[in-house]
């Protein structure tokens, strides 16, 4: 299916669910970088923005990348709202088919970058790796298993392990370290309130040099 088909499909998720006003961020981001000094970061599929706000709040510059409109005019309009209209720039672009955000990053983040259409994700996920500065850190964390409200519903979905996604983006050791690969669980909640246990598949690349 073609770019114009996955923006309308996405602009669609968005538009159906009442714009949030004070979008959380994931779990997994928080625990990670909770403590690491703020730079510049790449928020991959950034959604309602809870991660970008979240980052901004921190001192972070970030640069936030979806390929829906409706998401990113949200959260444009959100991060002027809380006074981070400096700290946050919103860019709508489809990375699977476009160019890749330009600069150097400290931290990328790509949270549940999951499609029904095509995307090489290890193209992509690449991309952001050769984006990191020395010493910067790719946070990929993927759905291990599927939310009761999830859009994807298919059982015979299969979840690749982070060990998998590692082997696919295929980094270069001496020059790209695992930090982290594990598939940790916890209680989230869904856009109507109801919570369920989830697993989370999370990866954590840092470049070394």
């Amino acid at each position: 299916m073609s770019t114009t088909d996955a923006v309308a499909f996405w602009d669609g998720v968005h538009a159906a669910r009442p714009a949030a006003g004070s979008p959380q961020p994931n779990a997994r981001l928080t625990e990670t970088v909770t403590g690491l000094p703020p730079g510049a970061a790449l928020d991959l599929g950034c959604g309602d923005g809870g991660d970008a706000l979240w980052l901004a709040r921190l001192g972070w510059r970030v640069t936030a990348v979806d390929i829906s409109a409706v998401a990113i005019e949200r959260l444009a309009a959100l991060a002027r709202s809380h006074g981070l209209g400096e700290q946050v720039t919103t860019h709508r672009a489809d990375v699977a088919h476009t160019s890749f955000p330009p600069g150097g990053f400290d931290l990328v983040c790509a949270h549940y970058l999951h499609t029904p259409f095509d995307l090489d994700r290890a193209t992509v996920l690449r991309s952001a790796a050769h984006a990191l500065r020395p010493g910067g850190r790719l946070l990929v964390v993927d759905h291990g298993s599927a939310a009761p409200w999830s859009w994807d519903q298919d059982p015979d979905t299969r979840y690749p392990s982070p060990r998998e996604v590692a082997a696919g983006i295929g980094l270069v050791l001496q020059t790209w370290a695992v930090e982290r690969a594990d598939a940790p669980r916890r209680v989230a909640t869904g856009p109507d309130g109801r919570t369920a246990e989830v697993t989370d598949h999370v990866l954590l690349i840092r470049r070394t040099a």
